[in-house]
């Protein structure tokens, strides 16, 4: 079982802090901060296209895009990076909840076609009901999982090529169909840590993606989604959503970390942990457990620093050392049976040459990733230098593919 890495695109923002771009009056809608935050980078087109391109280059094999309200729509802004790209995949999140499963079904074939077999689904139930209901859904948690279940037992079916017939609570489906299948199938992503959700990963996905919590705790949530899928007679893989900050020495490592909580005033943490406090996520009540909202303890377990979570919902850890020690913690989750790293740091674009020049050749040398080509295959040289060498042809390429 090898090591499968893949970056992260920050459709809602990007920056040099993790105070983010939605600290504004009004929610977000006209860009009005309450007070200025510096180092803030806006979504635009040309800036994920670096960020993809970079993720590319350095060997990463996919990036994963978010959903919500303060996100670029996923769908549109990734099949327009299939055009700047060449083999990277795009992890598509979206709610289920929000779409026909047969049109999703569709959607799905058609961007395979487009990408030449580049999709990859992250199915978000959803975890807020003030976000759900700004989209229209109102079932509270645990139905909204039963409805997710359903929802992929319908993709699945129309993808078999044949009128496919549903009829459950949530969906009523006749001669559901997707003339033309994806090829290949995407593989489902799915998250969920509550009841409610291990049911629905045994059954229905490729994936089970947890967030960034202590071995120990991911050892003991993979055992109970494996003990599930067997019952189901299914084998689900496993991955792992975490942060990076990594250097060339841990001391750099630390202080970068230290950086960024100097941003972080105690009225920001505690009005952000007010917001997350009231999630019905089992996921992001256990994120905020690591911490309990304070700047005391927090590195939780050897190089797992939970200060992201401190602002920020959703992944709130970030594996933090040196290069060799990030590759560490990452073996240490591979050998508990974790195969995807789904990763991200602050900014997404630095980051990224961080992790992909400093850790990646760490973990190839201890054999842990397949044999492909090599990061920045197929960038031309310049004058007889490698594409990265100074005088070099540019990593990053204005336009075209």
């Amino acid at each position: 079982m090898s090591v499968h890495l893949h970056w992260f695109l920050p459709t809602g923002g990007d920056g040099r802090t993790l105070v983010d771009r939605h600290a504004y009056t009004d929610g977000g809608i006209r860009r009005d901060r309450i007070t200025p935050v510096s180092g803030v980078r806006a979504p635009d087109i040309e800036y994920l296209a670096q960020i993809a391109k970079a993720a590319e280059q350095l060997g990463f094999e996919a990036v994963l895009t978010p959903t919500g309200t303060w996100c670029e729509d996923a769908w549109l802004t990734t099949v327009a990076l299939t055009q700047v790209t060449e083999r990277l995949k795009f992890l598509v999140a979206f709610r289920p909840g929000v779409i026909s499963p047969v049109l999703a079904a569709q959607m799905a074939a058609t961007y395979q076609r487009i990408s030449r077999g580049r999709l990859l689904l992250n199915v978000v139930t959803g975890g807020d009901s003030t976000e759900q209901k700004r989209f229209g859904d109102h079932l509270d948690h645990d139905r909204r999982y039963a409805r997710t279940d359903e929802f992929l037992q319908v993709v699945r079916g129309v993808w078999s090529g044949e009128p496919f017939d549903f009829r459950g609570e949530h969906y009523q489906v006749e001669g559901g169909l997707t003339a033309l299948p994806p090829d290949p199938l995407p593989q489902i992503f799915f998250g969920g840590s509550s009841a409610a959700a291990g049911p629905v990963a045994a059954r229905n996905v490729d994936v089970y993606l947890t967030w960034g919590e202590p071995p120990e705790q991911v050892k003991e949530k993979t055992d109970w989604i494996r003990g599930l899928a067997e019952k189901e007679g299914r084998t689900v893989r496993f991955g792992i959503r975490l942060h990076t900050i990594s250097r060339d020495s841990s001391k750099e490592a630390w202080t970068t970390a230290g950086r960024l909580l100097d941003d972080l005033d105690p009225q920001t943490v505690a009005a952000a942990q007010q917001a997350l406090g009231k999630s019905e996520s089992v996921g992001q009540q256990r994120m905020l457990a690591l911490h309990g909202g304070s700047r005391d303890r927090l590195e939780i377990s050897p190089n797992l620093w939970a200060g992201v979570g401190l602002v920020r919902g959703g992944a709130g850890t970030a594996l933090v050392g040196s290069h060799a020690e990030v590759a560490d913690r990452i073996e240490e989750y591979h050998s508990l049976g974790v195969e995807h790293f789904v990763l991200s740091g602050y900014p997404h674009l630095e980051e990224a040459y961080w992790f992909g020049e400093g850790v990646r050749p760490e973990l190839a040398a201890r054999g842990l990733l397949d044999a492909g080509p090599p990061p920045l295959a197929g960038v031309p040289a310049a004058n007889g230098r490698p594409a990265s060498a100074p005088g070099g042809a540019p990593l990053l390429i204005a336009g075209g593919r």
